[in-house]
């Protein structure tokens, strides 16, 4: 491999800080907002224009029930400003147990059901009103590139990270800093040990021996469906997965090879989940008329999207030809959709594997199925389903330490980046609810520290915070 050798050239510190969040996702941005109602000085930078993360920028946009604290808040906020609407059976008919229904489809058809989501733009909005109005500084449009660590005995501090935005590369300097990338990008540059996004998965070698990340997608919306149309044409047609339009579609040429694809055969690691995208995979979104829309990376492409820049160039080319194709075919070939207009796509792919930080405990399904109790838990027993078990329920605590990486002793991580096995953040906890918990008690962490003057492996924690 060739390489060229650049001048040395000083970076200047621009910015100092109590606390240091990268990416303002759920996790950071909760992390962001609660440290800095605790009173420490906090800064967040944000490679997009607002905070949210896959829920905002990449469209998510799922709306629940407050789970308590800022998610909580978040909810009320974002309904009082009219961002959140609900669809249910009564505005969709037809729309539980619907093949096309990315949520309702194994629902019994005719059962009700409520469906509620958040306009990610005005939503997105709202949040950066939040951090505005607690005093966090949010430099957004700003990309991380790398950290400056200081070796130590046995653990390793972050003094600074480096960033670049319109003003160039400049550094940025803290006592506490946040991983939350989503993809533990800050983790893996300090030197953090980890898991590799699609190792160590379980079956993940069966089809053709490639250890194979879950694939990212990109998600669009699409305005002005008329879904009775679309009914009316699976029943009458009995075409329930409009396979007679798309292979009608297909032998006309207006389908490009790729979107329509084949799910892989054989024993997968999710068997029918995210291994291809032989049909709509969509759910109603802001409004009625209005449904978000999946476009998934092929599964045995093996994209490394979090790591390799090759890997996520080729998925935002080969995605945003795919949306265009679709939305073309849908729009020539499926009734209902004939005034309907693609109103917005995603900024990034999301990714939904990535790499997996090693933290002094690493949350397994073993802890989940043993009934692991913990002296440092940060909620009370949580329940929940667990797809690695037969969707069955299981009560389970989740460690503080969980929280803190090997080697490094002021980082704090949040989100997809906490120190999970892979079948246990990917499956269960890396939703938006549980993400903005762990950002808020990783900011009151951090405030915590700040104010001991302490690193976060000295705090010590007895109690849980939810």
């Amino acid at each position: 491999m060739n390489e060229i050798t650049l001048p040395a050239q000083p970076v200047p510190i621009a910015y100092e800080a109590d606390v240091v969040v990268v990416g303002a996702g759920p996790g950071g941005f909760a992390a962001a907002l609660q440290a800095a109602r605790m009173g420490a000085k906090v800064i967040v930078v944000e490679r997009f224009d607002m905070p949210g993360g896959v829920h905002t920028s990449g469209l998510q946009g799922a709306a629940a029930p407050g789970v308590g604290g800022i998610h909580t808040e978040l909810m009320e906020r974002f309904e009082r400003e009219g961002y959140i609407y609900t669809a249910t059976d009564a505005d969709l008919p037809g729309w539980a147990g619907n093949p096309l229904s990315h949520y309702e489809r194994n629902m019994k058809p005719g059962s009700q059901f409520a469906r509620a989501s958040f306009n990610p733009e005005g939503s997105g909005s709202v949040m950066a009103n939040m951090l505005e109005e607690t005093g966090v500084l949010a430099l957004y449009g700003t990309s991380f590139v790398d950290c400056v660590v200081k070796q130590g005995s046995g653990n390793n501090t972050i003094t600074a990270i480096v960033v670049e935005n319109a003003s160039g590369r400049q550094a940025i300097a803290g006592k506490i800093f946040i991983e939350g990338s989503g993809t533990a990008q800050l983790a893996a540059s300090a030197g953090v040990p980890f898991v590799r996004g699609g190792g160590g998965q379980p079956d993940g070698t069966d089809w053709d021996g490639v250890d194979r990340p879950i694939p990212g997608g990109l998600l669009w919306i699409m305005n002005g469906i008329d879904f009775a149309k679309t009914l009316a044409h699976q029943e009458s047609a009995k075409d329930p997965l409009l396979t007679k339009l798309i292979a009608e579609a297909d032998a006309a040429g207006d389908i490009p090879k790729g979107l329509y694809r084949p799910k892989m055969q054989g024993k997968t690691v999710y068997g029918e989940a995210y291994v291809g995208h032989p049909t709509l995979d969509m759910s109603p979104m802001q409004k009625p008329g209005a449904f978000i829309l999946w476009q998934n990376v092929p599964y045995e492409w093996a994209l490394h999207m979090d790591d390799r820049a090759e890997d996520d160039a080729k998925a935002k080319r080969a995605l945003r030809g795919f949306i265009d194709a679709e939305a073309k075919f849908l729009k020539k070939y499926v009734p209902g959709f004939e005034d309907a207009t693609l109103t917005n796509v995603g900024r990034f792919v999301g990714v939904r594997d990535g790499r997996h930080p090693i933290g002094e405990h690493v949350f397994s399904l073993e802890d989940v199925l043993s009934g692991a109790r913990f002296p440092d838990p940060v909620t009370k027993p949580m329940t929940k389903p667990f797809f690695w078990d037969g969707y069955r329920k299981h009560e389970f605590e989740v460690p503080f330490r969980c929280f803190l990486p090997k080697k490094i002793d002021n980082l704090i991580l949040t989100g997809a980046s906490l120190s999970f096995t892979y079948e246990t953040i990917f499956m269960v906890m890396r939703n938006f609810p549980w993400c903005t918990q762990t950002g808020e008690i990783a900011g009151y962490a951090a405030a915590r520290c700040i104010d001991k003057k302490i690193k976060p492996k000295e705090l010590a924690w007895t109690q849980p915070y939810f």
